[in-house]
């Protein structure tokens, strides 16, 4: 079965292609509270400007720079974790053939 995605702000809305006669829509609200970090990151920025401005200042000029030292590890990590599903689907790839046709 081929699931469609869209996004709407926060919620995800999964619909079943047109092939399907079943016109069941799946919402999840995996990404629902996201929303809160970078405010709640931002207030203690302000907070820390407040009591001790020469460090806040720092820490926003250094962030940029730590975010580039760290990029090379983070694309690293995205290559590994597509190598490891790689492998689960190279070894689960019997038992999917041997399941026979998925129907629901």
């Amino acid at each position: 079965m081929v699931w469609l995605y869209q996004a709407f702000g926060s919620i995800v809305v999964r619909r079943p292609a047109r092939g399907n006669s079943r016109g069941a829509v799946h919402v999840s609200m995996d990404r629902a509270f996201e929303g809160g970090v970078p405010v709640t990151k931002f207030l203690l920025w302000l907070v820390l400007l407040i009591l001790c401005w020469p460090l806040a200042l720092l820490a926003l000029v250094l962030y940029p720079l730590v975010w580039l030292l760290l990029l090379p590890f983070r694309l690293i990590g995205i290559a590994v974790e597509g190598v490891f599903s790689l492998l689960k689907s190279v070894i689960l790839l019997p038992s999917r053939v041997l399941a026979g046709p998925h129907r629901t």
